[in-house]
């Protein structure tokens, strides 16, 4: 029996069989990287596209007009999307047949006018990926924020230094957390720098912009939306997307760092840090896991590879490959939210975050200076 077999018809009861996050407790950003969401944001670019045209003159007005009101992610049916779009590859095609529907004459016909499925598409993956950025960079501000005050507040608090699992010399507290907040930091201006230069995408049927005015269309397509206007439509120019994936595993590695320490840590037998409120278990009620920084690590150690299929896509052939374009949809997204619950749970792990120096002092076995660990700490919280 094939899906959709039996007593269930394809798309029935979709709520109920839909992933909600029930295995992804490390994720975040669902409300702007769901379906719906994308929805929404391939609705955004048809609507932009057609006032982009209508503020050239090249359609009427009231075109944009009609297109801009019917063009609401609530009107439409997100389960029969789902299922439709397997016929043609991508969920485009129903929606613009769904659009054109709910649009009345004469101005359907204006509609997608000079776009073709990838436009919509990668369009309403930047803007999925500017909004989830947002919710990511402000949790990264409160990352830093935290692990300032603990940088400056134990930037003498003696501890061991530790290199291949053992004790080397020592160092103070202070400096390992200027070590995160620098990491932080970096990740932040990474995650920024891609934010400012995600394009809209505007090329037509093989790139060409074959539209009139087609330079012109496009820039204020993207100005209608907020994103950067190309040089040129990158349908399979991915620096965009490869961008992306870059900033997001490097910050997902960067927070994963912060948590690798604190569950080093916070081990029973170091004990010298420990999570503010720690997780319970089923089965021993004395525990308090330290399951933030276990979310951060888990999200650490996936989007790596998820990068991996992103920059595979780079590899495509023509003016628009089969397979590679559809293959960055479902890791670029899971990225996003990875990358989101990442900075969220490191929010919280950094504000909240107990230290033990008694436990630091105790455990250190090894004698010496920790060297210019004050000044060097001194010299990282003057970085912004």
């Amino acid at each position: 029996m094939t899906s959709g077999e039996g007593g269930t018809a394809p798309g029935e009861g979709l709520a109920g069989g839909a992933d909600l996050g029930l295995l992804s407790p490390m994720r975040a950003a669902a409300e702007v990287t769901g379906d719906t969401a994308f929805l929404k944001a391939m609705l955004d670019a048809e609507a932009a596209l057609i006032r982009a045209q209508a503020g050239l003159g090249l359609v009427p007005p009231q075109a944009a007009e009609a297109v801009s009101a019917a063009a609401r992610a609530g009107a439409f049916d997100l389960p029969g999307l789902v299922v439709r779009a397997r016929s043609g590859g991508n969920p485009v095609i129903p929606l613009v047949e769904d659009l054109r529907a709910a649009v009345p004459e004469p101005y359907a016909a204006h509609v997608h006018r000079g776009a073709t499925s990838q436009d919509i598409l990668d369009t309403a993956l930047m803007l999925v990926a500017h909004r989830t950025l947002g919710l990511a960079l402000a949790d990264l501000d409160r990352v830093v924020a935290g692990l300032t005050l603990l940088a400056a507040g134990h930037r003498d608090t003696p501890m061991a230094a530790r290199t291949l699992t053992q004790q080397a010399v020592p160092t103070t507290f202070g400096l390992k957390a200027a070590g995160w907040r620098k990491l932080a930091v970096d990740a932040r201006a990474r995650l920024l720098l891609v934010r400012r230069t995600l394009p809209a995408q505007l090329g037509g049927p093989a790139g060409t912009l074959e539209q009139p005015q087609g330079p012109a269309v496009a820039a204020r397509f993207a100005a209608e939306l907020g994103l950067v206007a190309p040089v040129l439509p990158w349908h399979v120019l991915r620096t965009p997307v490869a961008d992306l994936a870059g900033a997001l595993a490097f910050t997902a590695g960067a927070l994963g760092k912060f948590a690798a320490d604190v569950l080093v840590l916070s081990r029973t037998e170091i004990g010298e840090v420990s999570e503010g409120v720690g997780g319970g278990s089923s089965s021993m009620p004395h525990k308090r896991n330290p399951v933030r920084a276990t979310m951060i690590a888990a999200a650490a150690r996936q989007v790596p590879a998820l990068s991996a299929v992103l920059y595979g896509s780079l590899a495509a052939e023509d003016e628009r490959p089969a397979g590679a374009w559809h293959a960055e949809w479902q890791p670029l997204r899971e990225s996003l939210r990875l990358v989101a619950g990442a900075a969220r749970d490191a929010a919280e792990l950094a504000s909240g975050l107990r230290t033990h120096p008694e436990r630091m002092r105790a455990n250190l076995r090894v004698a010496g200076s920790p060297g210019s660990a004050a000044a060097l700490v001194d010299r990282a919280l003057e970085e912004e």
